[in-house]
């Protein structure tokens, strides 16, 4: 047990770093569902705000200590979660290379990377428009535009996930037990 956080808080955050990984793995890389990884970040601190408290047995008594373990294995969670996240984003980013099946045009015309993007999202039903519309004019525009919507995606993984993990606290504190319970001598 340290001074702010006690050891199963700890090694529920590093649980956390695993559940990241296996989320990032199976929901950005595997099958590329955005919208699933940002619905399982939040349900994984919820988890990793009770796990915590209930790996280092956590008394009812000490709700300060309870909010400290879930907020800052939550924490860790987090950012991992969003660590994750961009990586595989810049990943993609970088390395387009404009691919595109045969039955839907062939391949862009593009440099690998960032221009490949770009004329990507140009491609899509109503791409023009919506860049327009969001004052993307050039590769440069369009990589500040895009990375802008990333870190916010960043944040909302961060804020929710960690609101979350709270919750997880919140929701152990009452079932919590009273008093330690003492383990046999062997």
């Amino acid at each position: 047990m340290s001074r702010f956080v006690d050891r199963g808080a700890t090694v529920a955050a590093f649980v956390g770093v695993g559940m990241a990984l296996t989320v990032a793995v199976s929901f950005l890389m595997v099958i590329p569902i955005d919208p699933a990884y940002i619905v399982f970040a939040p349900l994984s601190g919820l988890l990793i705000g009770w796990y915590g408290n209930q790996r280092a047995g956590q008394l009812r008594g000490r709700p300060g200590r309870i909010f400290a373990n879930a907020g800052w294995s939550g924490a860790i969670t987090a950012v991992t979660f969003a660590a994750l996240f961009l990586a595989v984003k810049l990943f993609f980013f970088s390395l387009d290379p404009g691919y595109r099946d045969e039955k839907q045009g062939g391949s862009f015309k593009c440099a690998a990377g960032p221009e490949c993007v770009y004329v990507r999202y140009q491609g899509a039903d109503g791409g023009k428009a919506a860049l327009a519309e969001a004052g993307v004019t050039d590769v440069a525009s369009f990589t500040d535009w895009y990375w802008d919507g990333q870190m916010g995606t960043a944040r909302l993984l961060i804020g929710s996930t960690t609101l979350a993990a709270l919750l997880g606290g919140l929701l152990y504190w009452p079932s919590a037990p009273r008093v330690k319970r003492e383990e046999p001598v062997v």
